[in-house]
């Protein structure tokens, strides 16, 4: 029987430096690379997020993957979209879910099925990721979207995405300071490639009484990163980046690797954790805990 989870929630609430990381479900159903190498990372990390149909494709679903990482002894971090379900089906998942053991989730808008495998896919967006906070609120206090009473309430934490290296300081504070007003309890932030801006933003924010983990991407080589900066708004990998990644060849995820601890010790100072993302490279996760010095 495994132990009791490592509760995230307990971590953040003592101002711990709280340690999550992020898996994405397989597209299909050999989950054994990620199990292997979550059983490494046990006693390792706070939390564990696990996507839902990332970058609208398809993949297991988030939910099932955190069961069994909670089996295994880790808290999971249910990802939840808006895209793909209605309000019935989301708070079903989410009841489901609390059975099952799971207290964490992140609310998220979900990419467009046009950036995805199932191009023709209709979109749902019933509900935005705000108006999924302020559901998941109510079904804690015990009552569904419609005002109805639910015979056993939900306990979780809410999290929510940002944006801190967007150039829209303004309104990228005031959706903060709504997702702060619908429920969030700690944020996640997309990958942070500049310390100063962050350490602005974090400056910015620090009136509200939440909890901000920063975004720590792993960037494998020269190509993906070039790729985020096409493509993903928000987010400026810098040019000396760039040249590191180009000029270590064969190497690049070394360079990637070295990049991501040397801004974890650089964001460490201003925020109250890290979240780290290995996209195709989950087997260097525990170096760069390893590497950034950072203590369970």
């Amino acid at each position: 029987m495994s132990r009791e989870p490592r509760r995230l929630r307990e971590v953040l609430d003592q101002g711990r430096f709280a340690v999550t990381i992020e898996y994405n479900p397989p597209k299909g159903t050999n989950i054994a690379g990620i199990l292997d190498n979550a059983k490494r990372l046990i006693g390792r990390v706070h939390g564990v997020n696990v996507t839902d149909n990332t970058a609208a494709v398809v993949r297991a679903g988030s939910l099932p993957v955190c069961r069994l990482l909670y089996e295994m002894g880790h808290d999971p971090v249910m990802q939840l979209t808006c895209r793909d379900r209605n309000r019935i089906a989301m708070q079903s998942d989410l009841m489901g879910a609390h059975l099952l053991g799971i207290r964490n989730i992140l609310c998220l808008t979900g990419d467009y099925p046009t950036v995805g495998d199932h191009k023709e896919a209709k979109p749902v967006y019933d509900l935005d990721s705000v108006q999924v906070m302020q559901m998941v609120r109510g079904l804690n206090e015990g009552r569904d979207l419609a005002g109805n009473k639910l015979d056993g309430t939900t306990d979780f934490t809410i999290a929510a995405a940002a944006t801190p290296e967007a150039d829209l300081v303004g309104p990228v504070l005031a959706k903060f300071e709504v997702k702060v007003k619908a429920g969030a309890k700690f944020f996640q932030t997309q990958a942070v490639y500049n310390p100063t801006l962050f350490a602005s933003f974090m400056k910015a924010v620090r009136p509200f009484k939440v909890k901000v983990l920063a975004g720590i991407l792993l960037l494998r080589n020269v190509k993906m990163a070039e790729f985020m900066n096409a493509n993903i708004p928000g987010m400026a990998v810098p040019q000396e980046m760039l040249d590191e990644l180009r000029a270590a060849g064969d190497k690049a995820e070394d360079a990637g690797v070295e990049i991501a601890v040397r801004t974890i010790k650089a964001v460490r100072s201003h925020c109250d954790g890290v979240h780290i993302m290995a996209i195709k490279g989950i087997h260097r996760l525990e170096e760069i805990i390893v590497k950034a010095e950072l203590g369970s």
